[in-house]
């Protein structure tokens, strides 16, 4: 009955404790070997197999006849349960490990079974890291986890006042990098402050200047939700020039473009790095 209610309980919340891991180190563990780390393991397993490799490629099934493949640090870890509890389905593994992606804003890309094995693709993008997972699990007791992370393109170059004005007088826009928001939101993040500083001294060092602030995305999700964020992170952009840094409202109209008007093409992942971005159009 224990082992019932326990494995219920694993079900409705999920490996929400990322960044450790639910026990000590196990020294049933194949030695060397840990959990990766943004995800705990299901409790009562050990680690039969591991291995890391600082480069490699992992080939994720992302549709039903398509594939990514993805190149970075990659990690494999194989899971057996100990002795003394209820093995939970394939299923009910994948699940955990999705919502545990999804409470760090992860996103799961495809769902299959095969030969009844249960599998998940599961993409996560943080700060300038992009982490690709596979895990499959049956109902025997065992499960694997396939992981990669790969670094995102970056941004080494923040403009500043003086070629943010420069762009707006020569081609009436400029794209302005070094604004950053978490997947999915619209507050900014403190890591923004030196891009608005320079933006800030070049509204100064021009009184008459006004400018609408517009808001780029990517095309993944939903057109309607990405036409929002980006009108509420422009809006976020605007009222930060305001409220902390004394610009007049009246200088600055905040606008969301959504994915209309990409600069590269968002087939790729340096190509959506490009996309999401804030532009400043002169009025």
């Amino acid at each position: 009955m224990r082992n019932r209610i326990f494995s219920l309980l694993l079900l409705m919340f999920g490996l929400i404790q990322f960044g450790q891991t639910l026990a000590a180190s196990d020294p049933n563990d194949t030695p060397g070997s840990k959990d990766p780390d943004i995800f705990s393991r299901m409790p009562g397993f050990r680690i039969s197999s591991y291995e890391a490799l600082e480069f490699d490629r992992y080939e994720f099934k992302t549709g039903s006849a398509k594939t990514e493949k993805v190149e970075g640090r990659r990690t494999f870890v194989a899971y057996t349960a100990k002795g003394g509890i209820s093995h939970p389905s394939g299923l009910q593994v994948i699940r955990n490990y999705v919502n545990a992606a999804k409470a760090i804003g992860g996103s799961q890309v495809f769902e299959y079974e095969d030969g009844g094995t249960q599998y998940s693709t599961i993409r996560i993008i943080k700060e300038d890291s992009e982490v690709w997972v596979e895990v499959s699990g049956a109902n025997n007791g065992m499960y694997n986890v396939q992981l990669v992370k790969k670094q995102l393109m970056k941004q080494e170059v923040v403009a500043n006042a003086d070629v943010l004005s420069r762009g707006i007088k020569e081609t009436g826009r400029v794209a302005v990098y070094g604004i950053y928001f978490d997947t999915g939101k619209a507050d900014l993040k403190p890591a923004s402050d030196p891009t608005l500083a320079e933006i800030v001294k070049m509204l100064k060092a021009d009184a008459n200047l006004k400018i609408y602030v517009v808001g780029h995305t990517d095309n993944a999700g939903q057109f309607a939700n990405n036409v929002k964020l980006s009108q509420d992170r422009a809006a976020s952009v605007a009222n930060a020039l305001v409220s902390k840094h004394g610009i007049a409202a009246a200088r600055l109209t905040p606008f969301g473009a959504g994915p209309t008007s990409p600069i590269l093409s968002n087939k790729t992942d340096e190509g959506k790095a490009k996309n999401r971005r804030v532009e400043l159009v002169g009025q």
